[in-house]
């Protein structure tokens, strides 16, 4: 269990996810067949998700969508130590801050910014802390977000803001065919996203986005019952060598989204 000491800024570090459509009480529904999350109320009339039993297993929370010209969406949070000055370091590179700088009462600070190639997060600063990493030993937690992936049509452009502006280092994997670069992002030490040039013909979100990855125990099965309950499966099931069995969906609100099963670490027996 985390102790309170535990808890504190990690930079870089995405920390919670929302999902914002115009039907939020379908998607609370299906997620629940699907994934096997609970839904929470909180104050303000904020549905939390809730990936167990425990307050520590939140993970994220559903926003309804008011403008007509907002398309369903997942929406990360990374953390910073320095709401104002992200926001304000993402501006001078090229950025669009697209909500100021401004309080979640008795939660933290947070501002949410657009990128150069056009992919949106928030920052967000916990005045309580950012809860510890899981063990690099041990695999995802099912039912947890344990990856986030930049899909960008100019990688080099976005390596470079976010490095400016978020402090990530990045490590270039080439050993996945022809025009298959992939990028890792870290932030001391720790990897904490991708990025990769490939944005899907086939899906409605075709512009630069993030995508969040769900641990699952089983990425068939999940695949399968998300289509069963009207998602699109966009790509998968399939197998990336060394690292899990992954595939892509759109929920039946048009929000997109990604589930692996990931291989287990090197040494360690299925």
């Amino acid at each position: 269990m985390a102790t309170t000491l535990e808890r504190k800024t990690r930079p870089g570090k995405f920390v919670w996810f929302e999902h914002a459509s115009r039907d939020s009480k379908r998607a609370q529904d299906f997620y629940r067949e699907v994934l096997g999350w609970k839904t929470e109320r909180w104050q303000g009339g904020y549905d939390m998700i809730m990936a167990g039993e425990t307050p520590e297993s939140m993970i994220g929370g559903y926003r309804q969508l008011e403008a007509p010209n907002e398309i369903p969406h997942w929406i990360s949070y990374v953390s910073v130590e320095d709401v104002d000055l992200a926001a304000k370091e993402a501006a001078v590179h090229g950025g669009k801050v697209l909500e100021e700088p401004h309080e979640i009462p008795g939660v933290g600070r947070t501002a949410r910014i657009r990128d150069p190639q056009g992919a949106e997060l928030y920052f967000f600063h916990n005045a309580g802390g950012d809860p510890p990493d899981p063990s690099t030993h041990g695999e995802p937690r099912a039912r947890y977000f344990f990856w986030n992936e930049l899909h960008t049509n100019d990688p080099a452009s976005a390596l470079s803001f976010y490095g400016q502006v978020l402090g990530y280092a990045h490590q270039t994997m080439t050993n996945l065919g022809p025009g298959n670069d992939y990028h890792v992002l870290s932030r001391d030490g720790v990897g904490r996203g991708g990025v990769s040039d490939k944005l899907s013909k086939d899906e409605s979100h075709g512009a630069p986005h993030w995508l969040p990855y769900v641990a699952v125990d089983d990425a068939d099965a999940v695949l399968a019952r998300a289509k069963e309950l009207g998602a699109k499966v966009h790509a998968g099931p399939y197998d990336i060598p060394g690292v899990g069995r992954m595939g892509v969906i759109e929920d039946p609100t048009g929000a997109v989204l990604a589930v692996m099963k990931a291989s287990p670490p090197t040494g360690k027996s299925a």
